[in-house]
């Protein structure tokens, strides 16, 4: 039903993987990941791994298959005899890839030029206002032409948020 396929695996790498699911500093999601990859290679079926692990059984042979095609690169780095750079290359491969989606809407400098503005008082700006509202900077940074269009919500989120966590 299920086949066992160990995961190629050398002594140094499981020194690193190991001192990822120890280490307390690890995210949660590496470690977890260094252990799927530990209990591979030591036999275990996927749907046991999952089990103990609590995490779907395809995860499992996700992260096992991109082990095993990254494991050639990362002897590579092994051999080249850096410790610190194999510990960055078993922890990219372990990394989630860029999702993706749509690209933010406004660049960082137009997001920069906004909360600029938002530092102004509103006065210089002719606004009779004694504090910038969202709707009312919205409206300034569409009029200095920062921005073609921009709602008072998402002007809001920049001040909240300093900027959207997306921004190129």
């Amino acid at each position: 039903m299920f086949k066992r396929c160990r995961c190629p695996i050398t002594e140094r790498q499981q020194e690193v993987l190991r001192e990822m699911v120890n280490a307390r500093g690890c995210p949660q999601g590496l470690a977890q990941r260094a252990e799927m990859i530990l209990r591979s290679f030591g036999g275990e079926r996927n749907d046991h791994i999952a089990r103990d692990i609590d995490c779907e059984r395809h995860a499992v042979g996700v992260w096992r298959n991109r082990w095993r095609a990254a494991f050639d690169p990362l002897v590579r780095v092994e051999c080249e005899g850096r410790p610190a750079e194999l510990r960055a290359a078993i922890r990219e491969v372990l990394s989630d890839r860029p999702r993706p989606g749509r690209r933010g809407t406004f660049t960082s400098e137009q997001i920069a030029r906004i909360i600029a503005v938002a530092c102004e008082p509103p006065a210089d700006s002719g606004r009779p206002v004694s504090h910038w509202t969202a709707r009312e900077l919205a409206a300034e940074v569409v009029l200095r032409k920062i921005v073609p269009r921009i709602s008072a919500r998402h002007v809001g989120r920049f001040l909240k948020d300093g900027g959207p966590p997306t921004a190129p």
